[in-house]
């Protein structure tokens, strides 16, 4: 079955959405809710079957992380989740909660995008910079959380004219329950929701 946004030749790039050790590891992260739906449904490695695919495609595979200076500059309190991550001191520069995942470590032809504030990977960043010199149309949307994360990213990547599209067993949220109700209510309206191997399949069809 084609995938909107793969199924007329667009030029894609694959984004990994925070997936830091303070968000996705058990040794370094405090959210036992999503770090144990990560587990569950196997989403790393999901993720990196898909940068792999991405990557023999050509195509750009993009780390989006927020990444905190040690004395809380640029990063306000202005939401719970971002008050949540101050005075954590997670993902703090120079810790290891703040590193990406050793299971996703970006390969030297990825982009890491890095960002002070904010729930969408272009905030503040380069990224739909980096994105439009790319000559990108679409964006693979992966990584955490199902609850804001993921359909932030879709939000605005939509907001910029970009086509979404979301592997939802590339994702996760901190429930099951709440992931169900965003892949089934919410992610529709903003983004193509399909499976890695069903993105995998359009990119290999559209080498061949």
């Amino acid at each position: 079955m084609p995938v909107r946004g793969l199924d007329r030749g667009e030029r894609a790039a694959l984004v990994i959405n925070e997936c830091q050790n303070g968000m996705v590891n058990a040794e370094h992260s405090d959210n036992g809710g999503l770090v144990g739906e990560i587990a569950r449904r196997g989403v790393l490695a999901r993720i990196a079957g898909l940068a792999d695919a991405c990557r023999e495609a050509g195509m750009l595979v993009v780390h989006s992380t927020i990444v905190l200076r040690p004395d809380g500059v640029g990063t306000q309190a202005s939401s719970l989740l971002l008050g949540a991550l101050r005075k954590r001191g997670a993902c703090v520069e120079g810790k290891p909660a703040a590193e990406i995942h050793p299971r996703l470590t970006p390969r030297p032809e990825d982009y890491v995008s890095r960002r002070l504030h904010g729930l969408s990977p272009f905030h503040g960043t380069e990224l739909e910079a980096v994105l439009r010199e790319r000559e990108v149309r679409s964006v693979i949307v992966t990584g955490v959380s199902t609850n804001v994360g993921i359909p932030g990213a879709c939000l605005e990547a939509l907001n910029r004219g970009l086509t979404a599209i979301v592997p939802t067993d590339a994702i996760a949220g901190s429930s099951r329950e709440i992931h169900d109700f965003q892949v089934a209510h919410t992610l529709p309206l903003l983004a193509t929701v399909t499976t890695s191997d069903e993105v995998i399949s359009a990119l290999r069809k559209e080498r061949a």
